[in-house]
């Protein structure tokens, strides 16, 4: 089957280059979609999500936390009737527009490494 070859006008390029490039602003970090895919994936504790996201420091998980809130793509709760007290980090409805995105990713990351380690 052979794949159809798409092309871009002139416009259509700059707008896709634009539109690429808002969401690699908010998406593009090291540790950003990871974070999500844990969030997504039922983590929703600081600690909790420290431990499955493998390597990332305190500090840097805590940034990536505040610019996603930022994004509208978590929200922080805070759960004072706990002792101590529990903060969590739920998706949001609007992250939700991120699963499709990181599954066409997972998928041309999977393509991707089974072409160049054959």
């Amino acid at each position: 089957m052979e794949e159809e070859k798409i092309v871009y006008s002139r416009p259509q390029c700059s707008t896709h280059l634009a539109a690429t490039e808002d969401a690699l602003y908010v998406l593009g970090g090291r540790w950003t979609i990871r974070v999500m895919i844990a969030i997504l994936g039922g983590h929703t504790r600081f600690n909790e999500l420290q431990r499955t996201i493998k390597g990332i420091s305190a500090r840097v998980l805590s940034s990536e936390l505040k610019k996603l809130e930022v994004n509208h793509l978590v929200e922080r709760t805070v759960l004072t009737d706990q002792k101590p007290v529990l903060v969590e980090y739920v998706p949001t409805e609007y992250s939700e527009s991120l699963k499709d995105v990181i599954a066409a990713l997972a998928d041309w990351g999977k393509k991707h490494k089974k072409k160049i380690t054959a």
